[in-house]
């Protein structure tokens, strides 16, 4: 019995004279979401770099990596429907991008929405010019939150109109 208490003794002084760090366990909850949140911008910077190869998108000069993980980003197609968002659009608007593929960025406006502004865009748009507006936008449930959008037409390798491109992100 001595041997075995005068082990324990020695695994117990051993023990204490460690330094060993320890994280509480909510931290771990952190740490995750770090995790989700980078896998995420991965595979939207993944989703974009695809949809530009394929349409053979002009080269620009927007720093998409960054871009991605301060803002959320929206492309439509000529056409003006929503081909890809990001995933922190949640974050922002509570809309998961899979809902907002295939509509119209008008989903997002509503009653308040200044049409002079909608306007200003909407020309924008057709005359194939960048612009940078704040507009009053919808999220989904009902709530209205100052939106500000830079915007950009992306033309293909021919010169043809290919994409619209928008960082937002709330005012």
């Amino acid at each position: 019995m001595n041997n075995f208490r005068q082990y324990e003794e020695a695994i117990a002084k051993y023990h204490k004279c460690l330094s060993i760090k320890t994280l509480p366990v909510f931290s771990w909850d952190f740490h995750h979401e770090f995790l989700h949140e980078l896998k995420n911008s991965f595979l939207d910077l993944s989703k974009l770099n695809s949809i530009a190869s394929q349409n053979k998108w002009i080269q620009n000069n927007w720093d998409l990596k960054t871009r991605i993980k301060e803002e959320v980003i929206i492309v439509t197609d000529a056409k003006l429907s929503i081909v890809f968002a990001s995933h922190n659009m949640v974050k922002m608007n509570g809309y998961a991008s899979a809902e907002v593929v295939g509509k119209s960025p008008k989903m997002f406006q509503g009653q308040e929405t200044n049409l002079d502004t909608s306007n200003e865009i909407r020309k924008a748009i057709e005359l194939k010019l960048p612009f940078e507006k704040t507009v009053l936008n919808y999220k989904k449930n009902g709530e209205t939150y100052l939106c500000e959008i830079k915007a950009f037409p992306i033309f293909n390798a021919k010169g043809e109109l290919s994409h619209f491109i928008a960082f937002e992100k709330a005012a």
